[in-house]
């Protein structure tokens, strides 16, 4: 039962027009901001290789992110002072398949360690996948990239495996500091154990196995703990699903015992909230933590994942 059967299609919102790096905040101090040239200069793609890199590099590296906060990261468009950041930058952190713009700007680059994300764990076809964010129509990517999934910071288990491919990557671009790199992965890749611990303990005993939702992002997770998803078809943020979706929706809903419609923080609730009124059921957030904002329940990675667990603890009917 942990086969998503239908997608969003388009989503996308208004995104902060990206003039230079996000600095992140954990990793910036005023030297840092201004170029320190001693630390292990890091350009990542967005927050989830972010954090990535400064849960690893600690004091020894400078972050900076190639997506603002607040900024939907699939719609992102490369200015020109990015790609001379990448071209002074020591590493690159990205993950191929979710951000064209960004894909192409590193591989055109002479950033000296390219690092992907999507070599370092097992991408699964989910369908076409990027349609939901919009590409339909980019003819650069191929179909076999479009049907590969490239949300698996959603999975602790997936995510980890990530980890441990960054650190041994920072490890050969900065053996200076390979030792330190080494156990700053190795506490990291227990917390996310740890934290998958956690999710499968708190969902192992549920009314009901069946989320809605209306961003395609969750798959991987719902794969690791049993679940299914099941992603409100639309146009775009603001579109509403149609009328046979309504009751399509509202006898899954009746059937499996769904409760909550999850919407997230860098898109439009109306959709959600639309279902939600028309079949008589709640709505929350399930954030697909692609950025961290004041909207966010948590300050990084590791609280939002356990506000999403509380909140699918609640929807699900955990015992």
């Amino acid at each position: 039962m942990n086969v998503r059967r239908h997608h969003i299609s388009g989503v996308a919102i208004a995104a902060v027009t990206a003039l230079g790096l996000g600095t992140l905040s954990a990793c910036s101090s005023d030297s840092a901001a201004a170029g320190n040239t001693e630390k292990f200069d890091v350009v990542a793609s967005f927050y989830p290789m972010a954090f990535l890199a400064e849960q690893i590099g600690g004091d020894h590296v400078k972050v900076s992110s190639l997506t603002e906060p607040g900024q939907e990261p699939h719609d992102l468009e490369i200015s020109t002072q990015q790609r001379a950041a990448l071209e002074d930058a020591d590493a690159a952190l990205f993950l191929r398949g979710l951000q064209p713009a960004v894909d192409e700007a590193v591989e055109q680059s002479g950033v000296k360690a390219k690092i992907d994300a999507a070599t370092l764990t097992e991408l699964e076809d989910h369908g076409k996948v990027e349609d939901s964010h919009g590409h339909e129509g980019e003819e650069a990517h191929s179909e076999e990239e479009h049907a590969r999934d490239p949300h698996v910071w959603l999975d602790p288990v997936k995510y980890a495996e990530v980890a441990k491919g960054v650190g041994a990557a920072f490890e050969k671009a900065d053996p200076d500091h390979a030792a330190d790199y080494k156990k700053n992965t190795e506490a990291l890749v227990k917390k996310l154990d740890d934290l998958n611990t956690r999710f499968a303990d708190g969902l192992k005993n549920t009314k009901s196995k069946v989320f809605f939702t209306n961003h395609a992002a969750f798959t991987y997770l719902a794969e690791r703990y049993g679940l299914t998803q099941e992603a409100i078809s639309g146009l775009d943020p603001e579109s509403e699903p149609s009328p046979a979706r309504i009751k399509e929706l509202q006898q899954e809903a009746k059937a499996d015992g769904v409760t909550t419609v999850f919407y997230e923080t860098l898109v439009s609730d109306k959709t959600a909230k639309t279902l939600a009124d028309d079949a008589g059921l709640k709505t929350d957030v399930l954030d697909p933590l692609e950025g961290i904002t004041d909207k966010s329940k948590g300050d990084d990675y590791f609280e939002v994942m356990e506000a999403n667990l509380t909140a699918l603890k609640t929807a699900l009917g955990a015992k």
